[in-house]
C-alpha cells in the first residue's frame, strides 16, 4: 500500500492546469510508489471520468469550517481555502501528505522527496517567500517621511482578520510563507495549530488568503516545528523569474549556481495583454537563458 500521498484540488476552470499537475508528476517512475489524490471544488462528470484513470482517489472537498454563505456562493473553489487543512480526513490511509496547488507542476522529484523528508517527526515543510533576487518584502506607506505604515500581506491579512494586534505585529515582517505547496504527516500536531488559527481568521476576514495567514499563525506565533526548504521547492513565478537551462532543457533559478526549479508555481498569474497564462495555455513571455539569450516561451507544463 502506498504511504505517501500528493493532493491536490480544482474546480472546471482550473481543470487544465490540474490535469497537467498529474502528468507532470506521472512522468517521473517514482510517483509509481506516491498516491495522487484529488479534492472536487466543481469539476463536471467528464472532467473527473478522465482523472479517474490518472489517479488513486477523488472526493468532493467540504467547508469543514462553517463560512457565511454569501462570502462563497458560485465560489466552491474557495473549498481549498479551508479544506487543505483537513487532508487527513479527507484520505486517511496514507502517512505523508504533500500539498500541490493546481497552478503549479512538479520540474525536478528530488524537490519531492524532499518535501516527504521535511515533514518528519511531526515538523511542518514548507518554503518561506524570500530569497536571493526578492527586492521587496514588505510594503510601507510613509508619514512625513519617517513614520511607517505596515502594508505586508501578513499583517493586512492579521488586522482585517481580528486576531489581535499583539500577534499581528509577530507576523508584520516575518518572511510570508506561502501555503501553495507544504507536507505534513498524519499524527502531526501541525493540523490542529493549523484548524484552530484558521477557525480564528475565517470568523472576520476574507476567506481567500485565510489558511495563509493561519499557517504563518501556526509558525510564528504557535512555533510549530517547521523545516523549511529551498525557494526552488515552491518557485513562485510572479515573484521573480525563472531562467531557461538550454543544455539540459529545464527551468532553473536566474543566480548562481542556478539550481533546478523543483516545483514551478503559477501563484497570482502571469499576465500579458491582460490575460493570464493560467487561463490560457497559448501566452508566452521573454526568459533569459544561461547565455543570455532571449526566448519566448510559457511557464506551463508541456510534455
Amino acid at each position: 500500500m502506498k504511504k505517501n500521498v500528493i493532493v491536490s484540488l480544482a474546480d472546471s476552470n482550473y481543470y487544465p492546469l490540474l490535469d497537467e499537475l498529474v502528468d507532470s508528476i506521472k512522468r517521473f517512475k517514482e510517483s509509481e510508489s506516491v498516491a495522487i489524490c484529488i479534492l472536487d471544488a466543481g469539476l463536471t462528470d467528464d472532467q473527473k471520468q478522465k482523472l479517474q484513470i490518472k489517479v488513486d482517489e477523488i472526493k468532493s472537498a467540504e467547508w469543514d469550517i462553517e463560512v457565511p454563505g454569501y462570502k462563497v456562493r458560485g465560489k466552491e473553489w474557495l473549498k481549498s481555502q479551508v479544506s487543505r487543512a483537513f487532508l487527513p480526513k479527507y484520505f486517511p490511509n496514507y502517512e505523508k501528505y504533500l500539498w500541490i496547488d493546481c497552478d503549479a507542476w512538479v520540474n525536478d522529484w528530488n524537490c519531492v522527496e524532499l518535501y516527504f523528508r521535511a515533514c518528519e517527526n511531526g515538523k511542518l515543510g514548507i518554503t518561506q517567500s524570500i530569497g536571493p533576487g526578492y527586492r521587496i518584502t514588505s510594503k510601507v506607506n510613509w508619514l512625513f517621511g519617517k513614520l511607517a505604515i505596515i502594508k505586508s500581506q501578513n499583517f493586512k491579512h492579521a488586522v482585517k482578520s481580528k486576531i489581535g494586534f499583539d500577534k499581528a505585529r509577530k507576523l508584520a515582517f516575518a518572511p510570508h510563507i506561502n501555503i501553495g505547496v507544504f507536507s505534513l504527516e498524519k499524527n502531526s500536531d501541525g493540523w490542529k495549530s493549523w484548524q484552530d488559527n484558521l477557525f480564528q481568521t475565517l470568523k472576520a476576514g476574507n476567506i481567500f488568503g485565510s489558511e495563509g495567514l493561519a499557517i504563518n499563525m501556526s509558525v510564528y506565533i504557535d512555533n510549530l516545528e517547521t523545516e523549511f526548504l529551498p525557494l526552488n521547492c515552491n518557485w513562485i513565478t510572479s515573484n521573480l523569474l525563472p531562467k531557461y537551462d538550454e543544455d539540459n532543457q529545464t527551468f532553473v533559478e536566474p543566480f548562481l549556481p542556478n539550481n533546478k526549479i523543483g516545483i514551478m508555481h503559477l501563484a497570482a498569474g502571469i499576465w500579458k495583454d491582460k490575460k493570464d497564462m493560467r487561463l490560457n495555455k497559448e501566452i508566452e513571455i521573454e526568459i533569459k537563458t544561461l547565455t543570455g539569450k532571449i526566448l519566448n516561451k510559457s511557464l506551463r507544463f508541456s510534455n
